[in-house]
């Protein structure tokens, strides 16, 4: 066997292998899930909650907790987080939204803390979906707010798309987690090999409510020029908020960010008379005449 034929055969025996691998360890890879006992006790100082449990028609159960405001509610903010830990520790984040009186529900993920039934990217959109139903139960979709942070953001855009809430913000949100995955195996045919491609920037078409983008600009896992992209897809919705100087888990950290949350969630919009603006107005430069 010619030398360049066996170092060929060795090559795509390794490929196949790593393929393989990529494959059967990505949930282990994606998902940092902490798991918590039935009989756990949520507490957070100063906030009022409710634990809820939903049963999907597969025999699953998705646990979530119910922030309350301290005054009259305004809605409610469906908040969606990232790949790790569980609501148990993500629930701190309550705050930033019941102070503005806003209900806030966060719900863990199919095996991430009290949550049960097997993973899959239609298993958790359906969770959601009837979550989300729910939700619709107690009151109207004018007064829903769906918020995805990191791996969150997918699914939050995916029921966006499906459903009619009164704004969706995205918080350091990902083109598509094929393409997030594809910076770290680029010779890897990824798009047959990942079982949870999350295609954000497909989903943001069929969105018709407002859509605010949140985003570090040192954010070195989810890149900032992502939320750019992800900013023209429907470009007259989107709004895209910069915190500049912050990474991909530290944005609560910057007064900015809860400046723009105060913005988001406050602000009433205002239509602009763009006739009596500068927007036909074009500079044209004086050509010069040219001796001959």
């Amino acid at each position: 066997m010619p030398y360049w034929l066996h170092v060929t055969i060795i090559i795509l025996i390794i490929y196949v292998i790593i393929s393989i691998a990529i494959y059967y360890l990505q949930d282990y890879l994606l998902f940092k899930p902490e798991k918590l006992p039935e009989d756990f006790q949520f507490y957070y100082e100063n906030q009022d909650i409710e634990e809820h449990n939903l049963e999907t028609r597969d025999g699953a159960v998705i646990n979530g907790i119910l922030f309350k405001p301290k005054g009259k509610s305004k809605g409610i903010v469906l908040y969606l987080k990232g790949n790790s830990k569980s609501i148990k520790g993500w629930g701190k984040f309550a705050v930033d939204f019941t102070r503005h009186n806003y209900n806030v529900l966060m719900v863990d993920y199919r095996g991430f803390g009290k949550s049960t039934g097997r993973r899959s990217q239609k298993a958790i959109k359906r969770d959601l979906q009837e979550v989300y139903n729910k939700i619709k139960e107690h009151t109207s979709e004018d007064r829903i707010i769906l918020y995805g942070r990191s791996l969150g953001s997918g699914f939050a855009a995916k029921l966006a798309s499906m459903n009619y809430p009164k704004m969706l913000i995205l918080d350091a949100p990902y083109y598509s987690l094929t393409k997030v995955t594809a910076r770290y195996a680029p010779f890897m045919p990824l798009s047959v090999l990942i079982k949870y491609p999350l295609p954000t920037y497909k989903w943001l078409k069929y969105v018709q409510c407002p859509i605010h983008i949140i985003h570090g600009t040192n954010d070195t896992l989810i890149p900032y020029k992502t939320s750019i992209k992800l900013s023209q897809v429907k470009p007259k919705l989107t709004k895209l908020h910069s915190v500049i100087g912050g990474g991909h888990k530290n944005l609560n950290n910057f007064e900015s960010y809860h400046k723009m949350i105060h913005e988001i969630l406050n602000r009433i919009p205002e239509e602009i008379d763009l006739s009596t603006t500068s927007i036909h107005v074009n500079h044209v430069s004086k050509k010069t005449k040219t001796k001959a």
